[in-house]
């Protein structure tokens, strides 16, 4: 299935490439999101009319999520859990977790924003967690997990 790309999709394309997809790719998940349309001769010719006001969106979505990284670089969080001897948490952090104490800072993100590869966090120490704001813009910051004091 070819689509053009509204946005930029990491790993795929920038905006206005011609790219060819799966078709449950390109139904179920780019499509939907707005994030491509069909590469049919009428959605080309109505992309070429749009192209300059989508790059300007770009553009501000880049500059914007480029203001939030300068603010989220300056981070290093502290979250307390309860834990064993070992340092192994009754539990663990979570995404949301992490989005929660961010927010506490008066910084907006959104849980798909965070990445966390090795999944929650189960163990007390220094951990370095990566915020994707824009496929072009990322920053890490860094979290510390402690015992709560019993």
């Amino acid at each position: 299935m070819e689509v053009i790309l509204l946005e930029k999709v990491v790993n795929l394309g920038d905006l206005g490439d011609r790219v060819n997809v799966r078709p449950g790719y390109g139904r179920n998940f780019l499509i939907p999101q707005n994030k491509a349309v069909p590469a049919t001769k009428s959605n080309i010719e109505a992309f070429e009319a749009r192209r300059a006001e989508l790059e300007k969106i770009e553009a501000g979505k880049l500059a914007e999520a480029q203001k939030l990284a300068e603010q989220v670089k300056l981070l290093e969080i502290t979250l307390t859990a309860k834990a064993g001897d070992e340092g192994k948490l009754f539990g663990s952090i979570t995404v949301r977790d992490i989005v929660e104490a961010v927010e506490k800072r008066g910084i907006e993100i959104d849980r798909s924003e965070v990445a966390m590869p090795e999944g929650p966090i189960r163990q007390t120490g220094e951990y370095e967690i990566e915020i994707i704001l824009h496929p072009e813009v990322s920053e890490m910051i860094k979290v510390t997990v402690i015992a709560e004091a019993a």
